[in-house]
């Protein structure tokens, strides 16, 4: 039975329509994705689901009882509200009625009536998860290793991201929406993110433009184009091959139709100049053919993104020499030395709050480091892109804020006129005169590429640039970014954009090192590194794994003596490469069945629990490799 059953659902913002007649279910069980541009009506489907919003036509119809937690788009209010309290707001059913429960009880109710509503409500604090809320609350902030007495108010960004994602998953729900749940967390609470979801046992449904979350986790695509909702199954890179497939299909019968509309044309015309008479049928079915014509969607164009160039930089760009940095006592950089040559293109991968933008400032000189010293190199024009948005005037018109009052801006020796040049970043004519501060997210970022792009740069410097864009955007600007001849340097938590762009890495690690890595992300973990999920601000860091311990060892130091195995740990340490083999050989199985080519031309109830199955085995798999590592690094 379906959790959810959208019928015929449509709905307008004024003059725009969202959604036209549109049909979507979640199952139970399932991980759905929504995709589209930025502006499609992802979000404001999502607030359809779980009730924020009442549809203009069609009905929403949800199974009864069910139970719906959401994580929003936007971060939670900097208030004096404690971690602790806000995570407890995901609770406060589970709360109320263990509340009516103990009043009830303590009343000494003896009759029939009585009785039987104590029991109702028992049986509905056991669905919600317990008679015990407040492990629940503790359980989750311990995960997240969130500062549980600490106020929102004193939490940066990404700390209350973390919050409004504990809030959001502690009740366990049977429906779990999340809108953009990447955003502002760093990479390890990402993966953290992942395993949780890729382990739960309710349905999700998540808008996202991570490509990598997407892949890992979504059994199903829908996507909002033009109005309209389209399921699409399998994962990711399945969803391209057949989107691929239906626009050529799309683009041919376009073709095909308007070359039949254009025969009857000529027909109608020769017809009234020739004879009296005329086929009244086919009159009819040219009138036909004109309304279904002027009733087509027609594709949205794509993003026409062009990148400034500058005359060429010296070749040494910036070098940085026995760097080192403090905040709040707390040490950031510690005697860091870098060389950036003209041509370079460097992600920096680290968990939030680790210095990375301090970084950044220090390389540009905006900074001056507590040690050391950074310096600029010769024939640099630099473009810097804010992750804060601080250099956009809110009070002033998108135009304002891109051409600062004048009607063109040049690009590459080329005059265009402000209202054709952001055309190209999908800003409509009456958009472009639109103040800043009625904006989304989405439009914001490409509103500061626009405006960063417009003036020529050899010398590219990008903060989290990818917050907020939908995917097909974030394709665009990949591909300029890596046609880009100057040099990059790139901060992102988006792993498979980092992978596209840089070719080497520098990683804030675990053990308070930054270290240059060839390659991009994933090169870093093929070298067996991870990231853990940070400490709260002024918590006591925790204590390391034992593989965690031993990768962060200095060169050189002597290994401590290893305590010998006992016979439990031995025996399981014996067991777990047959288990491994096991695994693997399930999960290949599983891959062969996901990759024959009629796999997903198959009902969604047939391939849903292979693609289950597949990616619960994976996480065992995943499980027993990095416990027989463990025990194996015990064992010396």
């Amino acid at each position: 039975m379906s959790l959810i059953r959208c019928d015929n659902v449509s709905i307008a913002f004024g003059d725009t329509p969202l959604l036209d007649n549109a049909q979507f279910n979640v199952e139970s069980g399932e991980r759905v994705c929504l995709i589209g541009r930025n502006g499609a009506g992802k979000s404001t489907l999502l607030k359809a689901l779980s009730g924020d919003i009442t549809v203009d036509q069609g009905n929403v119809q949800r199974r009864n009882g069910l139970r719906i937690s959401d994580l929003a788009q936007q971060l939670p209010v900097a208030d004096d509200t404690t971690v602790l309290d806000s995570v407890r707001q995901g609770l406060a059913d589970q709360f109320k009625l263990i509340e009516q429960y103990t009043i009830l009880s303590s009343e000494g109710a003896s009759d029939t009536a009585s009785l039987q509503k104590l029991e109702h409500l028992q049986s509905q604090i056991d669905a919600l998860g317990g008679w015990q809320p407040e492990q629940q609350a503790q359980s989750i902030i311990t995960q997240l290793a969130l500062p549980s007495s600490a106020r929102m108010a004193d939490l940066s960004g990404g700390w209350r991201r973390r919050v409004a994602l504990a809030r959001a998953l502690v009740s366990k729900p049977d429906l779990l929406l999340l809108d953009e749940p990447t955003n502002h967390l760093d990479i390890a609470t990402i993966e953290w993110l992942e395993h949780e979801i890729r382990g739960y046992s309710g349905s999700v449904v998540f808008i996202t433009h991570d490509r990598a979350f997407l892949q890992k986790l979504a059994t199903r695509i829908v996507e909002i184009d033009r109005g309209r909702v389209i399921s699409w199954p399998g994962d990711y890179e399945n969803y391209l091959k057949l989107k691929e497939q239906a626009l050529e299909e799309e683009a041919t019968h376009n073709a095909l139709f308007d070359k039949r509309l254009a025969d009857e044309e000529i027909w109608i015309r020769q017809g009234i100049k020739a004879r009296r008479t005329r086929n009244e049928g086919r009159v009819r079915a040219l009138k036909a053919l004109r309304v279904e014509r002027s009733q087509r969607l027609e594709q949205q164009g794509r993003a026409q993104v062009q990148v400034s160039n500058a005359k060429e930089s010296g070749r040494k760009v910036i070098e940085a020499k026995d760097v080192s940095h403090s905040y709040d006592e707390q040490s950031l950089l510690n005697n860091f030395n870098l060389r950036v040559m003209r041509g370079d293109r460097i992600g920096l991968v680290g968990n939030n709050g680790v210095g990375k933008t301090t970084l950044l400032k220090i390389l540009l000189g905006e900074l001056q480091p507590d040690q050391g010293s950074a310096q600029l190199g010769t024939q640099l024009t630099v473009g810097y892109f804010d992750q804060v948005r601080q250099t956009l005037n809110h009070d002033q018109t998108v135009a304002w804020n891109v051409a600062e009052g004048r009607d063109h801006v040049t690009v590459n020796g080329v005059d265009q006129h402000i209202v054709g040049y952001l055309k190209n970043f999908l800003f409509t004519p009456q958009r472009a005169r639109t103040p800043v501060h009625k904006l989304s997210g989405g439009e914001c970022n490409r509103l500061m590429l626009a405006k960063l792009f417009a003036r020529p740069t050899n010398l590219l410097v990008l903060d989290e640039p990818t917050n907020d864009l939908d995917i097909e955007m974030l394709e665009v600007l990949e591909q300029k970014l890596v046609e880009f001849t100057g040099t990059l340097i790139l901060v992102s938590h988006d792993r498979a954009f980092m992978d596209n762009v840089v070719t080497s890495t520098l990683v804030f690690e675990d053990n308070g090192d930054v270290v240059d890595y060839p390659g991009g992300f994933s090169d870093w973990v093929a070298r067996g590194r991870t990231l853990r999920v940070a400490d709260a601000p002024g918590a006591e860091p925790a204590e390391p794994s034992a593989t965690q311990a031993q990768k962060s060892k200095p060169v050189g130091t002597k290994p401590t003596q290893k305590k010998r195995l006992s016979y439990k740990l031995q025996r399981e340490l014996e067991q777990l490469p047959a288990q491994i083999e096991a695994l693997e050989q399930q999960v290949n199985t599983l891959q062969e069945q996901t990759a024959a080519p009629e796999f997903f031309q198959r009902p969604f109830a047939e391939t849903e629990p292979v693609l289950k199955e597949l990616a619960d085995t994976q996480a065992q798999l995943d499980s027993a490799t990095e416990r027989w590592i463990e025990l194996e690094e015990l064992a010396g």
